[in-house]
């Protein structure tokens, strides 16, 4: 066995996290990944579609070229992506709807891959609230700041959120924040965002992207900051993440909603 550090990404566009881990280097078969991903925005939807790489080769994934791809909901409506790019497939005409269930199913290599995702009903983002934290490292020399999402959660339970910060001057934050209503289930949101790295400061044009997922993509994504080490528990040992993809292949396929609220921060 051999010390390395390893960057786990299984899933492209998410996260990537370094983690210093004993592992088996011997080579394994290279396995595929999806990421799908649907929303109630009136734009293309994307499907990529690439392939793992050994721990000894570069970050450079293979991409999956002339796949069958198509997405297609419960009330009668289907389309074929196109393939605009390698490995990278997109719709032109479907529009996701909340409440309905969308089916994905690729074809590639010899294999069929499937899966099915039900778009939330959207939870209203209201506003954006910036507080200046109260703990202040040692080490740090300014102040930080925490992000408070104002929503109130519907009553009934199973709600699941991911949200995703950005500002004009540090870019987007990397960092996977997920939440449930397992803790405030129907009442007003008062718990902040977290995120390790990602320095708010005054004067930045902060804005904040809210998803309503479903508890299969909150599962997946949860499960991603265990395996980084992210989560209140430390990390789990490393391991790929359930997916919601039938077929034997990594990634996930989610459908959602999308809200955004921008505000400068003061």
């Amino acid at each position: 066995m051999n010390k390395i550090t390893i960057v786990f990404l299984a899933v492209l566009g998410l996260t990537s996290c370094q983690k210093e881990i004993d592992i088996d280097l011997n080579s394994t078969n290279a396995q595929v990944v999806i990421e799908g991903e649907i929303t109630d925005q009136n734009e293309p939807y994307t499907v990529k579609i690439t392939k793992t790489v050994n721990f000894t080769e570069s970050n450079n994934y293979p991409a999956i070229k002339g796949a069958n791809v198509t997405i297609s909901d419960n009330v009668g409506n289907s389309e074929k992506l196109i393939e605009t790019s390698a490995g990278v497939y997109q719709t032109s005409k479907l529009r996701g709807i909340s409440g309905r269930i969308y089916t994905m199913t690729v074809s590639a290599e010899g294999k069929t891959y499937t899966a099915q995702s039900t778009m939330p009903a959207l939870v209203k983002l209201e506003d954006i609230r910036v507080v200046k934290s109260t703990f202040r490292p040692p080490t740090e020399k300014e102040d930080l700041y925490n992000v408070f999402p104002q929503f109130t959660d519907p009553i009934a339970t199973g709600n699941n959120y991911r949200f995703i910060q950005s500002t004009d001057k540090s870019g987007k934050d990397n960092t996977i924040i997920v939440a449930n209503d397992n803790v405030e289930n129907g009442q007003p949101n008062s718990r902040p965002i977290f995120s390790r790295d990602f320095k708010i400061k005054v004067g930045d044009i902060l804005t904040l992207e809210m998803r309503t997922i479903d508890r299969p993509t909150y599962n997946y994504l949860f499960t991603l900051v265990q395996i980084a080490g992210n989560g209140p528990g430390g990390g789990t040992t490393p391991s790929n993440p359930d997916s919601n993809i039938i077929g034997g292949a990594l990634g996930y396929f989610s459908a959602y909603t999308v809200q955004k609220k921008t505000i400068v921060v003061q």
